[in-house]
């Protein structure tokens, strides 16, 4: 399905978004993959290039505006387009505290950092796809964005927030011919066994449980379909959002929470 394009995944040496770039990679795509861990990095590149796959790994920080600018602007130079880019980067926050004990730092941190590294990496490479009057800029968000619950004000105002500028982005973009679409899976078990942040954000709420992190997600999910997403089946979305087949698709939120939240 992507067979001639060139993605950036921001984030791509953690869970989903080493889990993208593979399927990226699979699906015909020059994967670019951009983070802060290098080891991790290498891991996802050395996946893909045990397949045939030739990726290329920058150890970036996406907070940094110039550095990101530079790097798209060297892959653009490099590959001749960006066509798609995933901002798939995790960020450790504050979730298990009761408004009446979270502080204002620990609920507005995920919220500013979000909204602006997604402002940040889409910037670096829309002007580049509206060269060419294409491309698909994908975002991550989570149920925490619409689900009434506890123990997650900060972070689910931040994903309500990437939702949000998602759908706003989308109209900005489309005069460019850029589709903007947001990818909301619900947790993913699968990401705790690859040392994902998700794993300290989830622990106060199973320590005032009594159980440990991966009891609490072992259980029967509160979905319709009784089970979590997976990172074969988010990866497979992606794809297919970024490919030419979604192309009547922009400014929607594409929702992988197995009917823990119905549009």
């Amino acid at each position: 399905m992507l067979k001639g394009k060139t993605a950036i995944i921001y984030g791509g040496g953690g869970a989903v978004g080493g889990a993208v770039a593979r399927a990226f990679a699979t699906e015909g795509a020059s994967v670019f993959l951009a983070g802060r861990n290098l080891a991790k990095l290498e891991k996802v590149a050395d996946d893909i290039s045990a397949k045939g796959g030739r990726p290329e790994i920058t150890v970036l920080d996406v907070m940094d505006e110039e550095a990101v600018k530079a790097h798209a602007d060297d892959v653009a130079a490099k590959a001749g387009a960006i066509d798609i880019a995933l901002n798939a980067v995790g960020l450790f926050h504050v979730q298990g505290k009761s408004f009446t004990d979270l502080s204002l730092d620990d609920f507005a941190f995920p919220i500013t950092a979000y909204a602006q590294m997604n402002f940040i990496t889409a910037k670096a490479v829309a002007w580049h796809m509206a060269q060419r009057k294409s491309g698909v800029i994908l975002t991550l968000s989570t149920p925490g964005s619409r689900l009434a619950g506890t123990g997650y004000l900060g972070f689910g105002t931040a994903c309500a927030a990437v939702e949000g500028f998602s759908r706003l982005l989308a109209c900005e973009l489309a005069p460019s011919g850029i589709r903007v679409v947001c990818l909301r899976p619900h947790a993913l078990p699968e990401a705790l066994a690859l040392q994902s942040h998700a794993r300290a954000v989830f622990q106060p709420s199973a320590d005032q449980a009594g159980i440990t992190v991966d009891q609490m997600l072992a259980g029967p999910a509160q979905t319709l379909l009784k089970r979590y997403p997976t990172l074969a089946e988010v990866a497979q979305t992606a794809a297919f959002m970024a490919s030419d087949r979604a192309g009547a698709m922009t400014g929607t939120v594409a929702n992988l929470t197995c009917g823990a939240l119905v549009d």
